[in-house]
């Protein structure tokens, strides 16, 4: 069939047969298909959407065109990963990929890099000198075997078509469209032998789902799509309407990472850990049921309490060539001495943060990427001395900026000076974690 007439079909609202999707994908990668038409098919399932059946024969074909991983002959028990649709300050699997690996799951993880408003696990563990972040297959395989735990980047041979049709959908508008989140999602978390996977799909301000509503939708494609594949997918709908923990920032979330695998940490950074971390025990294990869960919960806070998961991470850090003395001192690590505290511009109760604006605001210091070219300094960032309902005087500190010689610092205080909202009367926080999906 001709490009032309796959592109007519779905335009059409028709349903794509999977030889279709599979030829498609094949001849674009081959450039026999051009860009062009593939962003016209792009902009085709934007508008007349997929059903499970195409969205799955779209993630394999994303899947078979390169390189797999397959762990079953490892004996290290069902592989099950862990991804977030991402946030501002979500530093959640520095501690529970560490955390699950010491709870005997095996944690295949391979992570992106931060663009925008969000951050990016690769850029978090590089903030550790020496870590390496590229590992061969063959030592991803017996590192996983003898650690339970990997956390790489993707290699140039990495689900290359899902690099091609983002590059499109980053400039063609059909970011937002599920069928291809879904895709883009789990093409990744297949090809890296996961079996199976827990979401945190995040909702709120700093989310790329705003709404509930928007997260719930998401979730049930990734669900749905997820069993077509053979692969069970449990889904947290998450809280971003303020951020995560207290810490924004490269070598700054890795400290309160830190932090929270030595017992510490904010109370809300450890509460999610230890939920997504119980999830993955159960779906290690194939079990079900609330008592499953409450039996996995007190497994991962033991885990976490008794210091298992802090020698897992030192372990992990270790293992992939990382300065063990850096976790050992995190006050080693490279932290901007140059600090400024930015004022409430007037009283009441902080009844709103906008996260999109207060990660945008710590880019612009250099700490997050405008571009895929742009560089990171991983000693910059915030610190957050508020959270939603909190009651402050004018000129109260929100947020203390560590800045480095000023850089970008006017254009983070002007940013940071619309994030705040205001009440007069007390205001309730919302919920850490809206519902739970499978």
């Amino acid at each position: 069939m001709r490009a032309v007439d796959i592109i007519v079909k779905k335009r059409n609202g028709g349903t794509l047969t999977a030889h279709e999707i599979e030829s498609f994908i094949s001849r674009f990668l081959t450039d026999e298909i051009t860009a062009y038409q593939a962003s016209a098919l792009l902009m085709a399932v934007f508008f007349r959407g997929m059903n499970f059946d195409e969205t799955a024969a779209l993630t394999r074909a994303m899947i078979a065109s390169g390189e797999q991983f397959d762990w079953s002959n490892l004996g290290v028990g069902r592989p099950v990963d862990k991804h977030s649709t991402g946030g501002v300050g979500d530093k959640v699997s520095l501690i529970l990929a560490p955390l699950a690996a010491a709870c005997g799951v095996a944690v295949p993880m391979v992570s992106g890099r931060g663009l925008g408003h969000t951050g990016g696990t690769l850029d978090k563990l590089e903030s550790i000198p020496g870590f390496n972040i590229d590992v061969p297959r063959d030592r991803f395989g017996s590192q996983l075997k003898e650690l339970r735990v990997v956390m790489s980047g993707q290699s140039d041979n990495f689900v290359p078509a899902d690099k091609r049709l983002y590059a499109l959908r980053d400039v063609t508008g059909t970011i937002e469209s599920i069928p291809l989140i879904c895709a883009s999602i789990l093409s990744k978390k297949v090809a890296s032998g996961a079996e199976a996977l827990v979401m945190d799909v995040k909702a709120g301000s700093g989310a790329f789902m705003d709404t509930v509503d928007k997260a719930r939708e998401l979730a049930a494609g990734l669900i749905g799509v997820g069993k077509s594949l053979g692969r069970p997918v449990v889904a947290l709908i998450t809280d971003m309407h303020q951020p995560l923990g207290r810490k924004i920032g490269n070598s700054l979330e890795v400290i309160e990472s830190i932090d929270c695998l030595r017992g510490g940490g904010p109370d809300d950074l450890r509460a999610l850990t230890l939920e997504l971390c119980a999830e993955m025990i159960v779906l290690a294990k194939n079990d079900s049921g609330e008592a499953a869960l409450a039996d996995a919960r007190k497994r991962a806070t033991e885990a976490l309490d008794s210091g298992a998961a802090w020698e897992k991470f030192f372990e992990l850090i270790a293992a992939q060539g990382g300065d063990t003395s850096y976790v050992e001192h995190p006050e080693k690590l490279d932290v901007s001495k140059e600090t400024v505290d930015f004022g409430s511009p007037e009283d009441g109760y902080i009844s709103s943060m906008d996260c999109r604006v207060i990660g945008n605001a710590a880019m612009v210091l250099g700490a997050g990427r405008a571009k895929v070219t742009d560089k990171i300094d991983p000693g910059v960032g915030f610190e957050m001395l508020v959270r939603l309902g909190d009651k402050v005087e004018k000129g109260a500190p929100l947020v203390r900026i560590y800045h480095r010689a000023g850089h970008g610092l006017e254009d983070c205080k002007s940013r940071l000076a619309t994030a705040f909202g205001f009440s007069r009367s007390a205001v309730q926080s919302p919920p850490l974690i809206h519902c739970r999906l499978t």
